[in-house]
Protein backbone atom coordinates (compact mmCIF):
# COMPACT_ATOMS: atom_id res chain seq x y z
CA UNK A 1 0.00 0.00 0.00
CA UNK A 2 1.25 3.48 -0.87
CA UNK A 3 0.08 6.62 0.90
CA UNK A 4 0.54 10.18 -0.34
CA UNK A 5 -0.59 13.22 1.57
CA UNK A 6 -0.41 16.94 2.17
CA UNK A 7 -2.06 19.26 4.68
CA UNK A 8 -5.52 18.65 3.17
CA UNK A 9 -5.70 15.14 1.72
CA UNK A 10 -4.43 11.67 2.55
CA UNK A 11 -4.70 9.23 -0.36
CA UNK A 12 -3.99 5.50 -0.33
CA UNK A 13 -3.37 3.23 -3.33
CA UNK A 14 -2.96 -0.53 -3.35
CA UNK A 15 -0.68 -2.43 -5.77
CA UNK A 16 -3.51 -4.62 -7.07
CA UNK A 17 -4.81 -2.68 -10.02
CA UNK A 18 -2.97 0.43 -8.76
CA UNK A 19 -6.38 1.09 -7.22
CA UNK A 20 -7.25 4.03 -5.00
CA UNK A 21 -8.53 2.81 -1.65
CA UNK A 22 -8.95 6.10 0.22
CA UNK A 23 -9.38 9.83 -0.41
CA UNK A 24 -9.55 11.27 3.09
CA UNK A 25 -10.07 14.97 3.73
CA UNK A 26 -8.02 15.68 6.85
CA UNK A 27 -9.67 19.06 7.39
CA UNK A 28 -13.26 17.79 7.39
CA UNK A 29 -12.59 14.17 8.48
CA UNK A 30 -14.63 12.92 5.52
CA UNK A 31 -13.65 9.73 3.69
CA UNK A 32 -14.83 10.36 0.14
CA UNK A 33 -14.02 7.01 -1.45
CA UNK A 34 -16.37 4.04 -1.16
CA UNK A 35 -14.83 1.47 1.15
CA UNK A 36 -15.55 -1.60 -0.98
CA UNK A 37 -18.08 -3.42 1.16
CA UNK A 38 -17.87 -6.92 -0.37
CA UNK A 39 -21.53 -7.55 0.40
CA UNK A 40 -22.47 -4.62 -1.86
CA UNK A 41 -19.67 -3.89 -4.37
CA UNK A 42 -16.15 -4.96 -3.56
CA UNK A 43 -14.19 -2.31 -5.45
CA UNK A 44 -13.05 1.23 -4.63
CA UNK A 45 -11.87 2.73 -7.92
CA UNK A 46 -10.80 0.18 -10.52
CA UNK A 47 -8.66 1.30 -13.46
CA UNK A 48 -9.94 0.06 -16.81
CA UNK A 49 -7.42 -1.18 -19.41
CA UNK A 50 -7.02 -2.33 -22.18
CA UNK A 51 -10.80 -2.26 -22.72
CA UNK A 52 -13.67 -0.32 -21.19
CA UNK A 53 -16.99 -2.11 -20.78
CA UNK A 54 -18.00 -5.49 -22.08
CA UNK A 55 -16.91 -7.35 -25.22
CA UNK A 56 -19.26 -9.60 -27.14
CA UNK A 57 -18.85 -13.18 -25.91
CA UNK A 58 -16.03 -11.89 -23.66
CA UNK A 59 -13.74 -12.08 -26.67
CA UNK A 60 -11.20 -9.45 -27.74
CA UNK A 61 -10.81 -9.51 -31.50
CA UNK A 62 -7.50 -8.38 -32.96
CA UNK A 63 -7.80 -8.87 -36.67
CA UNK A 64 -8.60 -12.55 -37.16
CA UNK A 65 -7.40 -13.53 -33.68
CA UNK A 66 -9.69 -13.95 -30.69
CA UNK A 67 -8.60 -13.66 -27.05
CA UNK A 68 -10.58 -14.14 -23.80
CA UNK A 69 -11.14 -10.78 -22.12
CA UNK A 70 -13.53 -9.92 -19.27
CA UNK A 71 -15.40 -6.67 -18.79
CA UNK A 72 -13.14 -3.64 -18.27
CA UNK A 73 -9.96 -5.58 -19.04
CA UNK A 74 -7.25 -7.12 -16.88
CA UNK A 75 -5.47 -4.14 -15.31
CA UNK A 76 -7.79 -3.92 -12.29
CA UNK A 77 -6.86 -7.48 -11.29
CA UNK A 78 -3.14 -7.20 -12.10
CA UNK A 79 -0.26 -6.54 -9.75
CA UNK A 80 1.39 -3.18 -10.40
CA UNK A 81 4.89 -2.19 -9.27
CA UNK A 82 5.45 1.04 -7.37
CA UNK A 83 8.25 2.56 -9.46
CA UNK A 84 8.42 6.12 -8.12
CA UNK A 85 7.11 7.91 -5.05
CA UNK A 86 7.42 11.08 -3.04
CA UNK A 87 5.35 12.42 -0.13
CA UNK A 88 2.75 13.77 -2.58
CA UNK A 89 3.04 11.46 -5.61
CA UNK A 90 3.20 7.79 -6.57
CA UNK A 91 3.71 6.06 -9.91
CA UNK A 92 2.56 2.49 -10.49
CA UNK A 93 3.51 0.39 -13.50
CA UNK A 94 2.26 -2.70 -15.29
CA UNK A 95 4.44 -4.11 -18.08
CA UNK A 96 3.44 -6.71 -20.64
CA UNK A 97 4.21 -10.22 -19.44
CA UNK A 98 3.39 -13.83 -20.22
CA UNK A 99 -0.11 -13.50 -18.74
CA UNK A 100 -1.03 -10.30 -20.58
CA UNK A 101 0.40 -11.47 -23.91
CA UNK A 102 -1.85 -14.53 -23.75
CA UNK A 103 -4.93 -12.27 -23.95
CA UNK A 104 -3.64 -8.98 -25.43
CA UNK A 105 -0.96 -9.29 -28.14
CA UNK A 106 0.99 -6.09 -27.53
CA UNK A 107 4.20 -5.24 -25.72
CA UNK A 108 3.39 -2.26 -23.50
CA UNK A 109 4.08 -0.38 -20.29
CA UNK A 110 1.01 1.05 -18.55
CA UNK A 111 1.67 3.61 -15.81
CA UNK A 112 -0.77 5.32 -13.45
CA UNK A 113 0.57 8.47 -11.82
CA UNK A 114 -1.11 9.91 -8.73
CA UNK A 115 -0.18 13.37 -7.42
CA UNK A 116 -1.58 15.88 -4.95
CA UNK A 117 -1.83 19.65 -5.24
CA UNK A 118 -3.67 21.11 -2.25
CA UNK A 119 -7.26 19.71 -2.38
CA UNK A 120 -6.91 18.14 -5.83
CA UNK A 121 -5.79 14.62 -6.72
CA UNK A 122 -4.49 14.21 -10.27
CA UNK A 123 -4.54 10.82 -12.01
CA UNK A 124 -2.60 10.39 -15.26
CA UNK A 125 -2.70 7.31 -17.46
CA UNK A 126 0.47 6.78 -19.53
CA UNK A 127 0.63 4.05 -22.16
CA UNK A 128 3.97 3.27 -23.81
CA UNK A 129 3.96 1.11 -26.92
CA UNK A 130 7.00 -1.17 -26.73
CA UNK A 131 5.93 -3.12 -29.79
CA UNK A 132 6.86 -2.77 -33.47
CA UNK A 133 3.24 -2.24 -34.54
CA UNK A 134 0.43 0.17 -33.73
CA UNK A 135 -1.20 -0.63 -30.41
CA UNK A 136 -4.95 -0.25 -29.89
CA UNK A 137 -6.52 0.14 -26.47
CA UNK A 138 -9.11 1.84 -24.29
CA UNK A 139 -8.55 3.28 -20.84
CA UNK A 140 -10.87 4.63 -18.19
CA UNK A 141 -11.56 5.25 -14.52
CA UNK A 142 -14.27 3.90 -12.21
CA UNK A 143 -13.96 5.72 -8.84
CA UNK A 144 -16.84 5.23 -6.42
CA UNK A 145 -17.62 8.08 -4.03
CA UNK A 146 -19.48 7.53 -0.78
CA UNK A 147 -22.89 9.23 -0.66
CA UNK A 148 -24.01 10.61 1.70
CA UNK A 149 -20.86 12.28 3.00
CA UNK A 150 -22.08 12.75 6.59
CA UNK A 151 -24.09 10.72 9.13
CA UNK A 152 -27.78 11.50 9.35
CA UNK A 153 -28.12 12.41 5.67
CA UNK A 154 -30.00 10.70 2.85
CA UNK A 155 -28.82 9.71 -0.61
CA UNK A 156 -31.61 11.89 -2.01
CA UNK A 157 -30.03 14.97 -0.39
CA UNK A 158 -27.38 14.85 -3.12
CA UNK A 159 -27.23 15.80 -6.76
CA UNK A 160 -24.83 15.86 -9.68
CA UNK A 161 -23.97 19.31 -11.03
CA UNK A 162 -22.83 19.22 -14.66
CA UNK A 163 -20.43 21.92 -15.78
CA UNK A 164 -22.75 23.13 -18.54
CA UNK A 165 -26.49 23.29 -19.05
CA UNK A 166 -27.14 20.75 -21.79
CA UNK A 167 -29.63 17.99 -22.55
CA UNK A 168 -28.40 14.73 -21.05
CA UNK A 169 -29.11 11.75 -23.26
CA UNK A 170 -28.03 8.29 -22.14
CA UNK A 171 -27.07 5.43 -24.47
CA UNK A 172 -28.92 2.33 -23.38
CA UNK A 173 -27.26 -0.98 -22.55
CA UNK A 174 -28.64 -4.48 -22.98
CA UNK A 175 -28.81 -6.90 -20.01
CA UNK A 176 -25.44 -8.27 -21.24
CA UNK A 177 -23.87 -4.80 -21.17
CA UNK A 178 -23.79 -4.01 -24.91
CA UNK A 179 -25.14 -0.83 -26.47
CA UNK A 180 -28.54 -1.35 -28.09
CA UNK A 181 -28.41 1.71 -30.36
CA UNK A 182 -31.27 3.28 -28.39
CA UNK A 183 -31.07 6.49 -26.39
CA UNK A 184 -33.18 8.05 -23.65
CA UNK A 185 -33.31 11.57 -22.17
CA UNK A 186 -32.15 11.84 -18.57
CA UNK A 187 -32.22 15.59 -18.02
CA UNK A 188 -33.74 18.15 -20.40
CA UNK A 189 -33.61 21.39 -18.37
CA UNK A 190 -30.83 22.83 -16.21
CA UNK A 191 -27.61 21.13 -15.17
CA UNK A 192 -28.51 19.39 -11.91
CA UNK A 193 -29.36 15.70 -11.80
CA UNK A 194 -30.82 14.59 -8.44
CA UNK A 195 -29.49 11.31 -7.07
CA UNK A 196 -32.07 8.68 -6.24
CA UNK A 197 -31.78 5.02 -5.37
CA UNK A 198 -33.77 4.19 -8.54
CA UNK A 199 -31.60 6.18 -10.96
CA UNK A 200 -29.45 3.18 -11.91
CA UNK A 201 -32.12 0.49 -12.12
CA UNK A 202 -31.38 0.16 -15.85
CA UNK A 203 -27.60 0.02 -15.44
CA UNK A 204 -25.16 2.88 -15.94
CA UNK A 205 -25.96 6.27 -17.40
CA UNK A 206 -23.59 6.47 -20.37
CA UNK A 207 -23.03 9.80 -22.10
CA UNK A 208 -21.05 9.82 -25.35
CA UNK A 209 -21.40 13.45 -26.45
CA UNK A 210 -21.20 15.60 -23.31
CA UNK A 211 -20.07 19.20 -23.57
CA UNK A 212 -19.48 19.29 -19.81
CA UNK A 213 -15.98 18.34 -18.74
CA UNK A 214 -16.64 18.32 -15.00
CA UNK A 215 -19.28 16.84 -12.69
CA UNK A 216 -19.71 17.86 -9.05
CA UNK A 217 -21.29 15.74 -6.33
CA UNK A 218 -22.98 18.25 -4.03
CA UNK A 219 -25.52 18.30 -1.22
CA UNK A 220 -28.60 20.38 -0.61
CA UNK A 221 -27.70 20.48 3.09
CA UNK A 222 -24.07 21.73 3.18
CA UNK A 223 -21.21 22.98 0.99
CA UNK A 224 -18.97 19.89 0.94
CA UNK A 225 -18.30 18.74 -2.63
CA UNK A 226 -16.40 16.32 -4.83
CA UNK A 227 -15.50 17.59 -8.31
CA UNK A 228 -14.38 15.20 -11.06
CA UNK A 229 -12.82 17.03 -14.03
CA UNK A 230 -12.08 15.08 -17.22
CA UNK A 231 -10.96 17.40 -20.02
CA UNK A 232 -9.28 14.61 -22.01
CA UNK A 233 -12.15 12.11 -21.79
CA UNK A 234 -15.08 12.51 -24.22
CA UNK A 235 -17.23 9.75 -22.72
CA UNK A 236 -18.62 9.48 -19.21
CA UNK A 237 -20.31 6.71 -17.26
CA UNK A 238 -22.24 7.32 -14.06
CA UNK A 239 -23.27 4.28 -12.06
CA UNK A 240 -24.12 2.83 -8.69
CA UNK A 241 -25.30 -0.58 -7.70
CA UNK A 242 -29.04 0.02 -7.20
CA UNK A 243 -29.71 0.91 -3.57
CA UNK A 244 -26.03 1.32 -2.62
CA UNK A 245 -24.59 4.36 -0.84
CA UNK A 246 -22.13 5.44 -3.51
CA UNK A 247 -21.98 6.91 -6.99
CA UNK A 248 -19.30 6.29 -9.61
CA UNK A 249 -18.15 9.09 -11.91
CA UNK A 250 -16.29 7.35 -14.74
CA UNK A 251 -14.26 9.19 -17.41
CA UNK A 252 -13.73 6.91 -20.40
CA UNK A 253 -11.64 6.74 -23.54
CA UNK A 254 -13.54 3.89 -25.14
CA UNK A 255 -16.68 1.96 -24.31
CA UNK A 256 -18.50 -1.36 -24.50
CA UNK A 257 -19.34 -3.19 -27.70
CA UNK A 258 -22.61 -2.59 -29.50
CA UNK A 259 -25.06 -5.35 -30.34
CA UNK A 260 -24.63 -6.81 -33.81
CA UNK A 261 -21.58 -8.05 -35.64
CA UNK A 262 -18.45 -8.02 -33.44
CA UNK A 263 -15.57 -5.87 -34.67
CA UNK A 264 -11.80 -5.96 -34.38
CA UNK A 265 -10.23 -3.80 -31.68
CA UNK A 266 -9.02 -1.25 -34.25
CA UNK A 267 -12.65 -0.64 -35.32
CA UNK A 268 -14.16 -0.36 -31.83
CA UNK A 269 -16.03 2.80 -30.90
CA UNK A 270 -13.85 5.28 -29.03
CA UNK A 271 -10.70 3.19 -29.48
CA UNK A 272 -7.32 4.83 -28.84
CA UNK A 273 -4.02 4.01 -30.50
CA UNK A 274 -0.34 4.73 -30.12
CA UNK A 275 2.26 4.11 -32.80
CA UNK A 276 5.23 1.77 -32.35
CA UNK A 277 7.64 3.29 -29.85
CA UNK A 278 5.21 6.07 -28.95
CA UNK A 279 3.62 7.24 -25.70
CA UNK A 280 0.02 8.22 -24.91
CA UNK A 281 -1.08 10.25 -21.88
CA UNK A 282 -4.46 11.37 -20.56
CA UNK A 283 -5.43 12.53 -17.10
CA UNK A 284 -8.30 13.67 -14.91
CA UNK A 285 -8.65 15.18 -11.45
CA UNK A 286 -10.66 14.67 -8.28
CA UNK A 287 -11.05 17.74 -6.10
CA UNK A 288 -12.73 18.05 -2.71
CA UNK A 289 -14.14 20.94 -0.73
Amino acid sequence: MATIENSILRVSIRPQGAELTSIFNKQTNIEHLWQADPAVWGWHAPNLFPVVGGLQDDQLRVGEQHFPMGRHGFARQSGFALVDESPTSATFELAANEQTLAVYPYQFVFQIIYSLDEAVLSIVYRVENKDNKTMFFSVGAHPAFTVPFLPGEQYEDYLLDFQKEEPLTRHLLSPKGYFTGQTEPVLTVGNQLPLTKELFNQDALVFKTLESRAVTISSTRHNHKVVVSFTAFPMLGIWAKPGADFVCIEPWLGCADSEGTPVSIDEKEGIQHVEAGGTFEAGFTIGVA
